[in-house]
């Protein structure tokens, strides 16, 4: 019996809030108050660019430690398709 095959990854935002302290990471939230979650990667950092620009922009320059990120969500095999 062969294998279900495995559902693509997921994507969303995190941004550190406190640069004083970067252990932290938060999700960033659409405004239902749900992480904001992509089905690809382009559309992910599209829409951190977006909501972020200064911080985004400035990482391209600055040498320092980032403050925004775009993560992968592990799926389960199990888990339903949305």
């Amino acid at each position: 019996m062969p294998y279900p095959k495995p559902q693509p990854p997921k994507f969303k935002l995190q941004v550190q809030e406190d640069e004083t302290d970067h252990r932290l990471w938060h999700d960033v939230l659409a405004p239902d108050g749900k992480p904001y979650v992509f089905d690809r990667e382009d559309e992910a950092r599209t829409k951190l660019q977006e909501l972020f620009p200064v911080l985004s922009g400035l990482e391209k320059y600055v040498a320092g430690p980032k403050r925004t990120r775009v993560i992968v969500i592990a799926r389960d095999d199990d888990e339903t398709p949305d």
